[in-house]
């Protein structure tokens, strides 16, 4: 069927306009739609979702267009691009409420806050985008001092698959609003969100190298240290792949985000331990402006990105030795063990849709293959990841390359889910919002619709 499209009156690119082939790659994958969108407000959106219903085009909705999936693009179908709604309004400065757009990044959030003296927990890169990241959860540096992304959130506008725009809150459609937060892209197309900020201008910032003689040993000393470590320090160890004629070497990334006023001399007490857990190489640590902080990232030309991870309760012996084996797996794997707890874990599991806050920590593993690699050789490169995950009780969507049935019971425990599945079938009956880790509506004898 050929589509002439002269119903819309958004800001279109279609195939061979200027613009086009930068809208349709993203970060990890590139797409062949048939129409990109860029509405400006929520009523161009609505319209956007409209056209999308009647052609009864696949939907993608992008806001930094960094989905590991490659959801962010598709081929033949529609990708509503949220680069237009990119402001950053402070709502009410005594509440330091502010309002982002869903098509901001969080560079330009960090940069819009820096003046006030505020922050809010999320991403480690600049280009990534507000609105996938908080609709999976929002991981970022400050995990350990403020939570998820998703618990600074108060309130979002939604446009949902059949244009209706709707303002969500604890008490404004709340079980969207739960739903929201953690459950992906499955539930309409987030125009903007409104958070709390955090109170921050600096943090101590950087990272510590070690020679990497035995990475058990280090994996334990490190994990023990996390666990009298206070909130305020969050950190990553990463384990460098193994590659020929180079020496195996590993480091800490890390984050002291402490209270106005905290003497140096007490911030560096704590971040010292970290110097003796094994043979230090190089450190490199700052006191830098929290806007300064986040990475531009860079995609490797030619190669396919691959990431799996799992969130683990306990980060015991048998996880570790574990992790060891994957480190002398074949295939060379970076490896980056991730600690949670603190404020991310004194959150009920079922105040929000990312219900695994027991996690001690996320273990998340990555290899490069050839970008003409197909999935059954993805999948043979990671079978030695399965002896890992097999420890874990859950997965962050956000950092999870593959979309198996199994990845989406991994992601959501079973009453989550239902909850979930019962939301889809109040918001999005017909599953036009399919493209994500895809949670499909509950048959309707079984959903216990939400008060819409």
């Amino acid at each position: 069927m050929s589509l002439q499209h002269t119903d819309l009156a958004v800001e279109t690119l279609r195939p061979g306009d200027d613009g086009y082939d930068a809208a349709a790659r993203t970060f990890f994958a590139t797409g062949d739609p048939a129409l990109v969108l860029r509405p400006r407000d929520p009523d161009e959106v609505a319209a956007a979702l409209t056209h999308a219903v009647r052609h009864d085009l696949a939907v993608s909705v992008r806001s930094g267009g960094h989905s590991p999936l490659g959801h962010s693009s598709n081929t033949g179908g529609m990708v509503i691009d949220l680069a237009r709604l990119d402001d950053v309004e402070v709502l009410d400065p005594g509440r330091r409420l502010v309002r982002v757009g869903g098509g901001a990044t969080w560079g330009r959030v960090a940069a819009a806050l820096d003046p006030h003296g505020w922050g809010l927990t999320a991403g480690d890169t600049t280009s990534v985008g507000v609105g996938g990241l908080t609709l999976g959860g929002g991981v970022g540096w400050m995990v350990r001092r403020h939570g998820l992304a998703i618990d600074s959130l108060v309130g979002a506008r939604v446009v949902t698959a059949d244009g209706a725009l709707l303002t969500t809150s604890q008490d404004e459609h709340p079980d969207l609003f739960w739903a929201l937060r953690g459950g992906g892209g499955n539930f309409g197309v987030v125009v903007d969100f409104d958070f709390v900020a955090q109170p921050v201008t600096t943090v101590h910032f950087g990272s510590v190298a070690y020679q990497l003689d035995n990475p058990a040993d280090l994996l334990h000393r490190w994990r023990d240290e996390m666990r009298v470590a206070p909130d305020e320090l969050s950190t990553t160890l990463v384990l460098m792949p193994r590659m020929p004629g180079s020496t195996p070497s590993a480091k800490v990334l890390l984050c002291y985000a402490s209270e106005p006023g905290t003497a140096v001399a007490d911030i560096d007490a704590t971040i010292e331990p970290l110097h003796e857990l094994g043979t230090v190489t190089e450190a490199s640590i700052s006191e830098r402006r929290y806007s300064e902080i986040l990475e531009d990232a860079q995609h490797p030309q030619g190669l396919r990105m691959v990431a799996r991870n799992t969130l683990v309760p306990t980060l015991d012996d048998t996880v570790i030795a574990a992790i060891d084996r994957l480190h002398n797996a074949p295939v060379p794997m970076a490896i980056a063990v991730r600690s949670l707890g603190g404020a991310f874990g004194r959150v009920s599991p079922d105040a929000t849709a990312f219900a695994h806050r027991d996690a001690e920590a996320m273990i998340i593993c990555g290899t490069v293959l050839p970008d003409t690699a197909t999935d059954a050789e993805v999948e043979r490169a990671l079978v030695p990841w399965r002896d890992v995950a097999a420890h874990g009780t859950g997965t962050y969507i956000n950092f999870q390359s593959s979309a198996t049935a199994d990845d989406i019971a991994a992601a959501y425990p079973p009453a989550t889910y239902a909850r979930l599945a019962a939301v889809k079938r109040a918001y999005d009956p017909d599953n036009r919002l399919a493209l994500n880790h895809n949670i499909e509506p509950a048959p309707a004898e079984q959903a216990e619709g939400p008060a819409a």
